[in-house]
């Protein structure tokens, strides 16, 4: 399988935007049927919860370092953060049906400051693995904000939240809804805000994400205890300790 060039325009918009939506096979189906596995066994083995035990899989598991270092995936990352890339994490993300709890708005970046010395070129691949849709509570953005520094927090229940604060005085009319169909996938900045209603159908929905760095970037040791990080591509610009150097 050809592995996929942006354009101009697509690189465009998602400096502009933050954000870029591939509606398009990422991988074969092969190689997609194979992720779909990966992931079904993963979530057998912690008895079908969705909790932390599903962040950085391939910690456990690195069979999926076959699909985080392909030329299918880094071939998106490249126009967007630059040729040396690491990669930061990955994450499989599960609504159930009628019980997936809602994704309140934050920026990724808000979690990982001062894990490393910079936060300005980390994108996010989010692989949809079952289709995702307003109904089933896909993943949506506000456009633009990933140029707008930390927003505000406030707390808000986790009988209801997946996690327990949210984003300020968000204009919710402005969200573009990532609707993905299996094997399609979208790209986002790492500061950019996002959220995920709840999924009220009576479909799981479930993605996986694979995040890279521009390896310009250093990831300071002492704020990241027993975590894993990978040269993708490229070289080591700012002496990051990689597990596979």
């Amino acid at each position: 399988m050809t592995a996929q060039q942006l354009t101009q325009e697509e690189v465009f918009h998602y400096e502009k935007n933050g954000f870029l939506l591939q509606k398009k096979p990422l991988f074969s189906p092969e190689k997609m049927q194979e992720l779909s596995g990966i992931f079904e066994e993963q979530w057998a083995a912690v008895g079908k919860k969705l909790n932390s035990e599903l962040d950085t899989p391939h910690f456990r598991d690195e069979r999926l370092l076959k699909f985080l270092l392909s030329d299918e995936v880094l071939d998106l990352v490249e126009p967007l953060i630059g040729p040396n890339i690491g990669l930061w994490s990955s994450h499989f993300i599960a609504k159930e049906p009628l019980v997936g709890k809602q994704t309140p708005w934050h920026e990724d970046s808000a979690y990982w400051k001062g894990r490393m010395d910079r936060l300005d070129k980390i994108v996010t691949v989010w692989l949809a693995i079952d289709r995702s849709n307003q109904e089933n509570g896909c993943m949506r953005v506000i456009p633009g904000t990933h140029t707008n520094g930390f927003s505000e927090y406030e707390s808000v229940s986790e009988d209801s939240n997946i996690f327990n604060s949210q984003i300020k005085n968000i204009d919710e009319s402005k969200a573009v809804y990532f609707e993905l169909e299996p094997g399609e996938c979208s790209l986002h900045d790492s500061r950019i805000i996002h959220g995920a209603k709840a999924n009220t159908s009576e479909f799981r929905r479930c993605g996986y994400t694979m995040r890279y760095f521009s390896t310009e970037a250093y990831v300071i040791p002492e704020k990241n205890p027993g975590f894993k990080i990978w040269l993708a591509r490229g070289k080591n610009i700012a002496g990051s300790l990689f597990v596979n150097e």
